[in-house]
C-alpha cells in the first residue's frame, strides 16, 4: 500500500530524514520505534504531507503522493493522529468528528461506529474537547482519524503523556482498528506496547532507519541495541 523510497526531510539545516525507504502492505500494522529525535514525527508528517520531502518519493497504491497537499492525501486515504492530539479545543467532541468527515472518503466509519469503538466518547459527545482528560483526548483525536475512512491510518505517539489506565483504554479500541483491518503505522514510546500490537516493528536512529523486522521474530533486546545505537549499520529481520 505504501512505498517510502529514499526520502530526505529537513528542518532547516537539521537533517530529520536522512534516505529512509520503507514499505507497508496493506492490512499490516508497523511500530515505528526510536529515541527522541531520531525522525518519527518527521516522517509521519511527511507522508501525511504535513511537511515537504527534500529528496525521494512517498507511493500510495503504486501513485507518487510526494507533491499532493496534505487535504488531497486524505482524500486517498492517508490520515494522520498527530502528536499533541491537536484537537478543535472549543468545539465538542462530536463536532470535532464531524469537521472530519467532511474532508475525507466515503466508508464505514461513521458516528454510530466510533461510539461503538470508543465507548468512553458516546458519553462525552456534547463535552469540549478542552476539558477532556488526556486519555480523552487521545481517543477523540484518534476516532476523528477515523472518521476521514482512512486506508493507512498514521498515528503519532500513541500513549505520550497518559495515565496507564488511559493508556489501556486506547490501546483496547486501538485493536478493534487494528482488527478491523485498518492499516497502521504507530509511533510508540513504549517497547512493550509497540510489540505487542504491531505484526512488524521499525526502529529509527538519527534520521535512518536501523533495524527492520516481524514483531514475532524481533527481539526486545535487538530493538533496544538499535534504539541506543549500539549496533552498526542497518540490519533487517526476516519478516517471512
Amino acid at each position: 500500500m505504501l512505498r517510502v523510497e529514499q526520502l530526505d526531510a529537513h528542518h532547516g539545516l537539521l537533517h530529520a530524514v536522512r534516505g529512509v525507504s520503507l514499505e507497508v502492505a496493506d492490512g499490516e500494522t508497523l511500530a515505528l520505534v526510536g529515541a527522541n529525535g531520531a525522525g518519527k514525527t518527521t516522517l509521519l508528517r511527511t507522508i501525511a504531507g504535513g511537511h515537504r520531502a527534500s529528496h525521494g518519493s512517498i507511493l500510495f497504491d503504486g501513485a507518487d503522493v510526494s507533491s499532493l497537499p496534505a487535504h488531497r492525501r486524505v482524500r486517498l486515504g492517508i490520515t494522520l493522529v498527530p502528536e499533541g492530539r491537536r484537537l478543535f479545543p472549543e468545539m465538542t467532541v462530536e463536532e470535532n468528528l464531524l469537521v472530519a468527515r467532511r474532508g475525507g472518503r466515503n466508508g464505514d466509519w461513521n458516528l454510530r461506529r466510533v461510539y461503538d469503538t470508543f465507548p468512553m466518547l458516546d458519553a462525552l459527545r456534547k463535552k469540549r474537547a478542552a476539558t477532556l482528560s488526556g486519555g480523552e483526548q487521545q481517543a477523540t483525536a484518534i476516532a476523528r482519524a477515523l472518521m476521514t475512512n482512512p486506508r493507512l491510518l498514521l498515528i503519532d505517539e500513541a500513549s505520550l503523556g497518559l495515565a496507564p489506565v488511559a493508556v489501556e483504554r486506547v490501546y483496547e479500541s486501538l485493536e478493534a482498528v487494528v482488527g478491523g483491518g485498518t492499516t497502521v503505522v504507530l509511533v510508540e514510546q513504549d517497547l512493550g506496547r509497540a510489540l505487542g500490537v504491531a505484526s512488524r516493528v521499525a526502529c529509527m536512529l538519527e534520521g535512518r532507519i536501523v533495524l527492520e523486522g516481524a514483531a514475532a521474530e524481533i527481539t526486545r533486546e535487538q530493538v533496544i541495541e538499535a534504539y541506543f545505537g549500539l549496533r552498526r549499520g542497518k540490519a533487517k529481520v526476516a519478516t517471512s
